[in-house]
């Protein structure tokens, strides 16, 4: 969305050191916030990456600047203050995703040449001022929701011609059935588990073990070595060990989804930990398998033949945490609603999709081996729910695109009347070279 705030980490670009270095200077001042040349330039760097080239993309990104530091020079009047805490936990944010995008912090550090610590006080202003303006920009647009008579109203106001191409889309909901792991088979992995843990403690290499017997795919041919784990990258049991131990500290065994772990601390790096951990997953017996997929083969006939609906076989017989609550409907992460288009479906299981394809719209396809986010076998039946053909948006199939546009147009003309407004009392003064831009805001610029 055009008027939204993109806040971006300017230095971390990954194209800065590649990029020729840029003699800078203010190229406008609006209040006490001056607005540097290097900030146009190295935001129209960034919407290349994202390959959405402009004619007049200098124009857009120097307006789009121009409202952020309009939105900083509102909030000092208004007193809008940030603390430390939302500092350090937004520089945190950003810090961890490059890392991650690099590999380490070491990593990190020899590629810009800096340590994460002079980084972080570098970037501190910088980030003070756009968590302000984010601030800023709630204060203007605040929660806004629509009644279903101003989305309607809205829809009435466009053009027939203006309205968007719907492409087709269906919705789908699946039952999941995972093989039950018995206590036998759980209690065998943990005790196997504990004896190398024991060969550790008395002196055994981790890394060798964890080569040889760990079945954790990601770090066994590592040594069981994961480097630089932040918060909030692994599941929540798993960080809960291995932010209480120290240097060379050995946990107890504990189970996640995955199965049976015990981690090594091999080193805390401020905020990150470098660990070693051996994972072992209880077998699930080919009887348990093949039970699992004779009660969903049941189930999926019965919701065929018509005898048991679907929305309730999702509710009571579903392994699925995340789905089962709403009839088993999977959410599109993409657009937050229930809604696909078949080439979003394609991308993660294109054998699916041959059969939706084929599909009549209330049908469930046959049982479907199914591996979930833990990496573990199960099966699953895929029910066609809704299906719409390429049409004209309209308010009956598409109420909730609809929606997001009246939203995003009465922000805007939020944001609009508020540029107005603002910019009649604070002084701005703009560089000639950027006279001849066409603003798309009704900007009062200071003679």
């Amino acid at each position: 969305m055009k008027f939204k705030l993109i806040i971006t980490l300017i230095v971390f670009s990954l194209f800065t050191n590649a990029q020729p270095q840029i003699l800078d200077k203010v190229i406008a001042v609006i209040g006490k916030n001056p607005l540097l040349l290097s900030e146009v330039e190295t935001s129209l760097v960034q919407k290349k990456e994202k390959n959405a080239p402009d004619s007049n993309a200098r124009c857009k990104a120097f307006e789009d600047l121009l409202f952020q530091k309009l939105l900083v020079s509102q909030a000092d009047r208004d007193s809008i203050t940030v603390d430390d805490k939302e500092i350090d936990g937004e520089l945190g944010r950003r810090i961890n995703y490059y890392v991650g995008m690099l590999g380490s912090e070491e990593k990190f550090e020899q590629f810009y040449g800096k340590r994460i610590s002079v980084f972080k006080d570098e970037l501190r202003e910088d980030v003070k001022d756009q968590l302000k303006a984010q601030k800023m920009q709630q204060k203007i647009t605040g929660d806004l929701k629509l009644t279903p008579s101003e989305v309607r109203t809205y829809f009435n106001s466009v053009p027939y011609d203006s309205l968007p191409i719907i492409n087709s889309e269906i919705e789908i909901g699946h039952i999941i059935r995972k093989p039950p792991v018995n206590d036998v088979t759980k209690k065998e992995a943990r005790n196997l588990l504990e004896t190398y843990r024991q060969r550790v403690i008395n002196g055994e290499s981790m890394s060798v073990l964890c080569a040889l017997y760990s079945e954790d795919p990601g770090s066994a041919k590592n040594g069981g070595r994961y480097e630089s784990v932040m918060r909030g990258q692994f599941v929540p049991e798993f960080e809960a060990v291995a932010f209480k131990l120290k240097a060379g500290e050995i946990s107890e065994i504990f189970e996640t989804t995955y199965g049976f772990h015990f981690i090594q601390l091999v080193a805390r790096k401020g905020e990150s930990v470098d660990v070693r951990h051996l994972l072992l997953s209880p077998k699930i017996s080919q009887a348990d398998i093949l039970k699992a997929r004779n009660e969903l083969d049941s189930i999926q006939k019965l919701i065929a033949n018509g005898t048991l609906n679907f929305n309730n076989a999702a509710l009571q017989f579903s392994d699925d945490k995340e789905t089962k609550q709403n009839g088993g409907l999977i959410v599109n992460p993409a657009t937050n609603s229930t809604k696909w288009q078949i080439e979003e479906l394609g991308q993660t299981d294109q054998n699916l999709v041959f059969m939706l394809d084929k599909m009549q719209i209330g049908e469930v396809t046959p049982v479907l081996q199914h591996t979930g986010s833990d990496a573990k076998q199960a099966w699953r039946i895929v029910y066609l729910k809704t299906r719409t053909e390429p049409h004209k948006a309209n308010l009956k199939d598409d109420y909730t695109k609809i929606l997001n546009m009246a939203t995003f147009d009465h922000q805007k003309k939020l944001v609009s009347n508020w540029i107005i407004k603002k910019s009649k009392t604070t002084y701005i003064k703009i560089n000639s070279e950027f006279n001849s831009c066409k603003l798309e805001y009704g900007w009062t610029i200071t003679p």
